[in-house]
């Protein structure tokens, strides 16, 4: 990610920021005068019925109910999903982004962060953001600090971001065709012999007759389950957080002991021709219709992925090839037999605030009220009868249209505070996730088992990173291709190919920010 350079409104200082109203920062109330925000919303398009994001009944919902709790006049501002990075560079180089902001990206943070783009919110948490603080709890990856303050850096004390709280932890699974399984009387596969075996009786006998040349057994060329098992079971969570050199959950640890045989066994896959042979070329649409159309046997994705009802995986095998389907399987033990493959952390979304804002004590009281039950709720169910009804204590979303259509799931475009539903309890929280997909409630209770089973979490460490930032897509970039080569290479060229593209990725940068972890690295 290249760096911007931030316009003369970036480089104020935190200390001489003040805040709109006077400078006496309240925990609420709003007083007299109204205060003017501004709100980044993914535009994520109106394709499917989506509504405008800026101007919807949620948002209407929002601005009045605001402005009659806490005097607050808040303007929405499209950020394009697909193209977000790109415009909030933009926007921060000219002094127009809006003084709520968010992301998924931690490094564009930092990179913002090291500029002295940011207000420092840690002064103000207790005094104007309690619900806020109260909501997300305790942090489980930091004991002894509360999860409002997991960026708040050690050292300094300073606190330039705060995330929302993931109800549900689940990241990746692996999936097989059980009408395939059943058909050729095979069990589902519990450990890597088992599922090696699978592919080759799905190669050479064909269950779904599809044809011998189309037919792809595996079609994923490394998936996060996979390499997992492959790991040393011996390596510490410190070894985990120096070389987490990608920032990134589904890249693995190109440097851990362990991922090189990873791979090279996926080139073993290739080779046999068990691996989808056209897996670089494939886009998400080509690899999703490939699915659909029944030529695959396996594959690994998004712990719920072939359920949800966009791409409609699921549906689309079924109405393509009656009784087929994909079912969830834990199969990837490690050396000492324990599945262990990753989470995701509690940390959902961040939100951080330009250091230009002129309201971002409005701006902190704003996500303060969205983290109140009473405003969560409704902004993540809808109005009752309309967007869900009650059945049996828990609600069962149905079709909404027009305004009440959600454009993000849950609105979490809107609620900031909060990734996935949240009803009081993780009982009542995944039983109702699973009445919200159009399968079997038994397919999710039963993929959100196996994906939480034996699960890890990146270690987190409250220190201040600043070396990754300018390197990270060139080292994503030459990850993806030296590893494809390594998967796509002949066996007997393997370990040059890895050994060479390895080099090469360390030397790229990789190296630099092992250094900067290793040397920053203290027990949490």
């Amino acid at each position: 990610m290249k760096r911007i350079i931030l316009g003369a409104a970036l480089l104020l200082t935190v200390g001489a920021f003040v805040f709109a109203g006077g400078g006496q920062a309240s925990s609420g109330g709003g007083g007299t005068k109204t205060v003017e925000i501004t709100v980044e919303v993914f535009d994520r398009g109106t394709d499917g019925g989506r509504s405008d994001p800026t101007n919807n009944n949620y948002t209407k919902w929002i601005q009045e109910k605001l402005l009659k709790d806490e005097n607050i006049n808040v303007t929405f501002v499209p950020i394009p999903r697909g193209n977000e990075t790109a415009a909030l560079n933009n926007m921060m180089a000219a002094g127009t982004a809006p003084d709520i902001c968010y992301t998924y990206d931690l490094t564009l943070i930092a990179n913002y962060r090291n500029q002295g783009g940011l207000v420092d919110m840690a002064p103000y948490a207790e005094q104007l953001m309690p619900d806020l603080k109260k909501f997300l709890g305790p942090d489980p990856s930091i004991p002894g600090r509360d999860l409002i303050y997991r960026t708040r850096d050690s050292q300094t004390g300073k606190m330039y971001s705060i995330p929302a709280r993931r109800m549900y932890t689940p990241l990746t699974n692996t999936f097989i065709r059980k009408d395939w399984l059943d058909k050729l009387g095979l069990p589902l596969p519990k450990t890597r012999e088992e599922f090696y075996n699978a592919l080759v009786a799905f190669r050479d006998k064909d269950p779904g007759g599809v044809g011998k040349n189309r037919v792809i057994p595996y079609s994923t060329p490394a998936g996060n389950n996979l390499i997992t098992s492959f790991l040393d079971p011996g390596v510490t969570s410190k070894d985990i957080w120096i070389n987490y050199v990608l920032m990134d959950r589904y890249n693995g640890w190109a440097t851990l002991p362990g991922t090189k045989e990873a791979y090279r066994w996926c080139n073993k896959l290739y080779n046999e021709g068990l691996m989808d042979r056209d897996f670089p070329l494939r886009g998400d649409a080509d690899g999703d219709n490939i699915l659909i159309s029944g030529a695959v046997g396996s594959f690994e994705g998004m712990w719920d992925y072939p359920y949800r009802d966009s791409p409609g995986i699921y549906k689309g095998l079924a109405a393509n090839i009656p009784g087929a389907e994909f079912v969830a399987v834990d199969c990837f033990p490690n050396a000492k037999g324990i599945t262990a493959k990753p989470s995701y952390d509690v940390e959902g979304i961040h939100f951080f605030i330009p250091v230009f804002s002129k309201s971002a004590e409005g701006a902190m009281r704003y996500v303060n009220w969205l983290s109140r039950s009473e405003n969560m709720t409704f902004l993540q169910l809808g109005p009752e009868g309309i967007a869900y009804d009650m059945v049996d204590g828990l609600p069962q979303i149905k079709p909404a249209a027009g305004l009440w259509i959600q454009n993000s799931y849950q609105n979490l475009d809107y609620t900031l505070s909060v990734n996935g539903l949240d009803l009081g309890s993780p009982e009542k929280n995944i039983q109702a996730l699973a009445r919200g997909y159009n399968v079997r409630p038994a397919l999710i209770n039963d993929a959100y088992r196996i994906a939480m089973n034996n699960t890890w979490t990146i270690p987190v460490i409250p220190v201040e990173l600043t070396v990754a930032g300018p390197y990270q897509q060139t080292l994503r970039d030459k990850f993806s291709n030296f590893t494809t080569l390594a998967i796509t290479g002949r066996p007997a060229e393997f370990d040059k190919i890895w050994d060479e593209g390895l080099a090469d990725w360390m030397a790229s940068g990789a190296q630099a920010i092992i250094n900067e972890r290793s040397a920053k690295y203290i027990v949490p």
